[in-house]
């Protein structure tokens, strides 16, 4: 099984984090992975993001054009990237700050207050894991604790005092969805 993804959001809100979380999981249990990061110009109001594909087997290519499953952190990363997604594929909305889904009637639409959860656990950095833990809860592509593993070799060494509110945003973000009518 391929997974085609898009994180998408202004710079600052852990984009491409996820992607290299994402990537950096996806090794651990033996798959193939591609990464790549776009820093367009998200200090003038732009969007950051990075496409991500996990498979079972070989990827053709690293670029992304159907993504199966987007993150959108604002509304211009909703706007752009909520067309592309396959028939069927999961688009993950932080509705902390974005009013309103998509159009279509053709993808999972879920929305999730991310920056309200994060501030919750004491820091809204964490905004972008509920969402990720949101989205492998729905997608089982990778496991939760390969991405906790990740967190420890991506994160240096004077930021692993936030690897426990990063595994509880996950956790969470996984549980809203697989504990609801949203998930399975």
């Amino acid at each position: 099984m391929e997974h085609r993804m898009i994180f998408a959001g202004f710079g600052g809100q852990g984009v491409m984090l996820m992607g290299q979380l994402v990537a950096y999981a996806g090794m651990l249990e033996g798959k193939h992975v591609a990464w790549i990061p776009s820093y367009g110009p998200e200090m003038r109001g732009g969007t950051a993001n990075c496409a991500v594909t996990v498979s079972d087997k070989p990827i053709a290519s690293p670029i992304v054009y159907e993504p199966t499953a987007a993150i959108v952190l604002n509304q211009p990363s909703l706007e752009k990237f909520a067309p592309q997604l396959t028939p069927g594929g999961q688009l993950l909305i932080n509705s902390s700050l974005i009013s309103g889904i998509s159009s279509r009637a053709d993808i999972n639409q879920v929305c999730l207050k991310a920056n309200d959860l994060a501030n919750q656990l004491g820091n809204l950095k964490v905004a972008n894991m509920f969402l990720l833990g949101a989205l492998i809860g729905l997608t089982e592509f990778i496991h939760i604790e390969s991405v906790i593993e990740a967190l420890k070799k991506v994160l240096p060494p004077h930021r692993h005092n936030l690897l426990e509110v990063n595994r509880q945003a996950l956790q969470k973000g996984l549980e809203y969805v697989t504990s609801s009518s949203l998930g399975a």
